[in-house]
């Protein structure tokens, strides 16, 4: 059996670690615990997106505005 593994950004195993690290003696509600877990969603984010434009055509500007748009919570 062959598993692939994925190449991950330095940011995004950086802020894995963190979250790691931290998740041993911090709580839940922890500022920067919460701080840590919104960087690592982020990372996993801008990830996501790099290779997902990598593999798409180029976008319009209408299309990249209305995902620029959701990002920033101004689109559901």
């Amino acid at each position: 059996m062959s598993t692939r593994r994925r190449d991950i950004s330095p940011e995004l195993a950086t802020a894995r670690g963190r979250v790691a690290g931290l998740s041993r003696d911090r709580d839940p509600d922890d500022p920067v615990f919460i701080e840590a877990k919104r960087d690592l969603a982020a990372a996993n984010i801008d990830q996501f997106v790099k290779r997902a434009l990598a593999a798409a055509p180029p976008l319009t500007s209408e299309q990249a505005d209305r995902i620029a748009a959701r990002l920033r919570g101004e689109v559901r």
